[in-house]
Parts: structure tokens; C-alpha cells; sequence
């Protein structure tokens, strides 16, 4: 039996604040946390360092760092299974008027994953992230 392709989802968000801003509040714990709702985070913003989000749902590693413009990292959960490999988060920030748009990656997810962790981002992410930075219209 072939085993289940991975899934990936693409996202497009647009945002009030510039790309090197929203770039910097990603990868500051303080600000990570307000766009999840308050939730704690831990985070350098370098390449290797390890991170976690969401009181420790979330967890992984900075793979790549284009400032102001892209982050990509490793990204799992706690949902995930042990013998699951990390899935690939990449986020492309791209100057949209005096905004941002922010295009969202997610792929390599667990098979059947997909629609959970797109109503994730929205739930846990985008809501909170229009209320802090503003939507742009």
C-alpha cells in the first residue's frame, strides 16, 4: 500500500503595516503571541534557532530568513504523530500600497490535515492579526 501524499495549503492575507514590520512582529515572541490571541511564544529570529507558539502547540525550527520579505520554518504540532516529519511553513510578504501582502505556504502537511490547519490560520492566526495590524481594504 503506497502511503497518503502529503498535503499543502496556500493562503493570501492583506494587511495595514508594511513588509519589513509585519517581518519583524513574525518572529518577535511579544508580538507572535498578540496575533495568536495571547498565547505564548518563543522565538529568536535567526537561522536554526528553535521555536515554539501557541503555549507550546507549535513548535520547529527557522530554516531560512530573506528580511523583509521571507521566512520559512519547520512546523508541527502537537497533533501531529511521533513518526510525522515536520511539515514547511513559508511566508512571502509583499509591499501592497503602504500594506502588506502576505502569501501563506503551508506544505508537507500530515495527509487529511489540510482543511483543519487552513481553519486553523483563520482561526488562530488571521483573526487575531486583523485586529492588531489592520486589514487592508
Amino acid at each position: 500500500m503506497r502511503p497518503k501524499p502529503r498535503e499543502s495549503i496556500e493562503l493570501v492575507e492583506r494587511f495595514a503595516t508594511p513588509p519589513a514590520k509585519l517581518y519583524a512582529m513574525w518572529l518577535h515572541p511579544v508580538w507572535h503571541g498578540k496575533f495568536t490571541g495571547g498565547a505564548e511564544a518563543v522565538m529568536e529570529p535567526k537561522v536554526g534557532e528553535l521555536y515554539s507558539a501557541w503555549d507550546g502547540y507549535i513548535e520547529g525550527a527557522v530554516l531560512v530568513l530573506e528580511e523583509p520579505h521571507r521566512i520559512v520554518q519547520s512546523w508541527r504540532t502537537a497533533d501531529f504523530a511521533a513518526t510525522d516529519k515536520d511539515s514547511r511553513l513559508e511566508l512571502l510578504l509583499e509591499a501592497d500600497g503602504e500594506g502588506t501582502r502576505l502569501t501563506l505556504r503551508h506544505t508537507e502537511l500530515p495527509p487529511g490535515t489540510s482543511a483543519t490547519y487552513t481553519a486553523g490560520w483563520e482561526d488562530h492566526y488571521f483573526v487575531h492579526m486583523r485586529e492588531v495590524l489592520g486589514v487592508l481594504g
